[in-house]
């Protein structure tokens, strides 16, 4: 009598081959996912070194940035990454700063050289976009030697907002035409929605000309807005020499645009003038100087100075000489002095007259 299989005889262990199967079919599409791109994190920064003294050098890295970036290096006091370049870059080493371009997969590496900034420390290594979208980055770092105090009491309550429209003030002057750089004044009224007073704002004028991204200078304007205040802000505005076309000039408050304003500048034309002149003066001097040197060198003919020096003003002006009335007459060829008439001649006596 054979015996049949039970449920328990049914139930046989798997091979290791499909256990190792079943192992890979479900780590195939963590597999073939593609990578995650560094650019599409937060850019991140690393020093080869924490502490240096003035004069010596570290080597800056990061990645995450925007591929061929260009960058902005600083060495920046009263500073901390949470608080970020306190008083902007007036608080920066501008003049030993670096630039440096990021590459295809916004990485760079640059040597900066250590040098104390004009506020005291706690300091940062500042790294900053130069064009189109911001982004920052700050380091810690110690520059030996260099003075340190508290930061500044941070007064976080404070929000301004732009409450009437922008106005460029200011008219061209006279040089302007002559390519003088445009200067405005961008007039704004400011109001403070927040809790806290504001001290001393530093704003940010942006100038964009055509498609280019608008190149940020940092203005600060002195003075106080009280919570709940206003206050009318004049900051200078001023383009190169020679420029002319349109513009656009923004106004950025932290990381917020608050205004922009339209500026449309005229073309020097006093430049085109004196260009026009200057071809048309320079050949006439040249002209009139070869034609000089010609009539200089070249050659006469005999006697054309004789000629020339009797025809002179000074011969024909010369006066005449005087006529000698009591002269005696001339020595005629025909005529010997002796037997020369004589001009009183004796009258003939008369016949019976003594």
């Amino acid at each position: 009598m054979t015996q049949q299989p039970g449920p328990r005889a049914l139930r046989r262990p798997a091979p290791p081959v499909l256990l190792l199967l079943a192992a890979l079919l479900a780590l195939l599409p963590a597999l073939t996912a593609p990578p995650a791109r560094a650019a599409d994190s937060d850019p991140t920064v690393s020093l080869s070194k924490k502490e240096a003294g003035k004069g010596g050098e570290i080597t800056v890295s990061g990645s995450g940035w925007r591929a061929e970036a260009l960058l902005m290096l600083l060495i920046c006091g009263q500073s901390t990454p949470e608080r970020g370049v306190i008083g902007g870059t007036n608080s920066c080493a501008n003049a030993d700063g670096r630039a440096v371009t990021t590459d295809k997969k916004g990485a760079f590496s640059k040597k900066l050289p250590v040098a104390e900034p004009p506020k005291p420390c706690p300091c940062v290594v500042h790294i900053a976009t130069v064009t189109g979208e911001q982004t920052l980055a700050d380091a810690v770092f110690t520059v030996a030697g260099h003075p340190t105090a508290e930061l500044p009491r941070q007064t976080g309550g404070g929000k301004l907002a732009v409450l009437a429209t922008t106005r460029l003030e200011g008219d061209s002057f006279l040089l302007t035409w002559f390519g003088a750089p445009p200067a405005r004044r961008l007039v704004f009224t400011v109001g403070n929605l927040g809790s806290a007073p504001v001290e001393d704002p530093v704003f940010e004028i942006g100038i964009a000309h055509g498609v280019y991204a608008p190149q940020w200078e940092e203005r600060q304007w002195r003075g106080t807005v009280a919570p709940g205040g206003k206050a009318q802000i004049k900051l200078p505005v001023e383009l190169s020499a020679g420029a002319h076309g349109d513009y656009q000039v923004s106004l950025r408050y932290g990381k917020k645009v608050l205004a922009e304003q339209p500026w449309g500048v005229g073309r020097p034309w006093g430049v085109t003038l004196f260009w026009v002149l200057l071809c048309l003066v320079v050949p006439a001097a040249v002209f009139r100087i070869g034609m000089a040197v010609v009539d200089k060198v070249r050659p006469r003919p005999a006697g054309a100075h004789r000629t020339r020096r009797a025809a002179t003003p000074a011969a024909q002006a010369a006066p005449a000489a005087p006529e000698n009335t009591t002269a005696t007459t001339a020595v005629l060829p025909w005529f010997t002095p002796d037997s020369a008439p004589l001009e009183n001649p004796p009258r003939p006596t008369t016949k019976g007259q003594a």
